[in-house]
């Protein structure tokens, strides 16, 4: 595309208010901005894809955070990949296809320091959002560093259809856990849970209280949880932690529109007698991990051995709907939007 055939504006949404409890859709708006030429250092891409996550929804707070509250008024971000339109930077030329966080809109135009380079022959361009990309690496840093996974585990994921939660489960089976246990929203997760990612066992936790549900599932309790839910699921795990088990605390959806806050587990006092460890888990303090996970990772993929889904929703006028749908635990596996 030469310069003079792109176009000179692009829509964005924007964050107009800090919501109260649910995110509504007056929060927010959907805007024509102009579409600014890049200068020096910088790259304009036209966005292919655009990620929608349920971290996103923290970063609408103005509360104190790991990360900086988005901006009223101003054009959210999230991470997205796309190609390169326009570049007047070295080492990144019109035609290259990256992978970077101005999200949330057509058009970005930003520092090219903020850009990686992404292979469209190497895999889809989209897995560069989810399974090869940041969902991906916090599952594989989260199980394998965070939670100091071993061989022989048993292992149970919260949020086991999710983007994160899906990966995990399958790198612990892969990696030779003596059992794998996932929860899920639904009786057609459940099912994909068993006989497509290979879980051992799962659970719908809308049919009953999850603490029976995973003892009757890991009948000889559990080593490892990875927590993507938070709530009645971490009291759970901590009551069927085995000795010296450990929690990785990946998301904890489940408060994330509570505007009181949440109690915490009632049995936390186990973890002495367990000798268990909680740790909390953020993708980047693991940047370290990429090579090895991308060279491991991308094997599995190739190879069939791990698979992964995605919930693919048309058109930046959705982007929107589909945050909210992460939010309701609509998707399986990652939730990325088409523009």
């Amino acid at each position: 595309m030469t310069d003079s055939a792109l176009p000179t504006t692009s829509r964005e949404w924007r964050l107009l208010s800090r919501p109260v409890g649910w995110p509504k859709p007056e929060d927010f708006e959907l805007a024509e901005a102009e579409i600014r030429r890049p200068g020096p250092g910088e790259v304009l891409v036209r966005n292919a894809y655009v990620s929608v996550d349920p971290y996103m929804r923290g970063r609408m707070s103005s509360a104190k955070s790991y990360v900086a509250p988005f901006e009223l008024g101003k054009a959210m971000q999230g991470g997205a990949v796309g190609e390169v339109v326009a570049s007047e930077a070295e080492g990144i030329s019109a035609g290259d296809h990256v992978l970077h966080f101005g999200g949330w809109r057509e058009y970005a135009t930003f520092d090219a320091g903020q850009a990686v380079k992404v292979d469209p022959e190497a895999a889809p361009l989209s897995t560069y959002l989810g399974v090869l990309g940041m969902t991906g690496l916090t599952a594989y840093a989260g199980l394998l560093r965070t939670a100091a996974f071993k061989e022989g585990d048993s292992v149970f994921v919260s949020g086991a259809a999710g983007a994160v939660g899906s990966q995990v489960g399958q790198i612990a089976r892969l990696k030779g856990a003596s059992r794998v246990i996932g929860s899920a929203g639904s009786d057609d997760k459940v099912k994909l849970l068993v006989e497509e990612y290979g879980f051992d066992a799962a659970f719908n936790y809308k049919n009953g209280p999850v603490a029976e549900q995973l003892r009757a599932a890991a009948p000889d309790g559990i080593d490892v949880y990875f927590d993507n839910v938070g709530g009645d699921h971490l009291e759970a795990a901590i009551g069927s932690l085995n000795m010296k088990g450990r929690i990785a605390v990946c998301g904890m959806i489940s408060v994330y529109n509570n505007t009181e806050p949440a109690p915490g587990p009632k049995n936390l006092a186990r973890i002495i007698q367990t000798r268990g460890r909680i740790e909390g888990l953020l993708v980047g303090d693991h940047y370290d991990l990429q090579p090895q996970f991308v060279q491991e990772v991308g094997a599995w993929v190739r190879s069939g051995e791990l698979k992964y889904r995605e919930t693919v929703v048309e058109g930046i006028e959705n982007n929107l709907e589909a945050f909210l749908g992460v939010l309701r635990g609509d998707n399986t596996g990652k939730m990325i939007v088409k523009l």
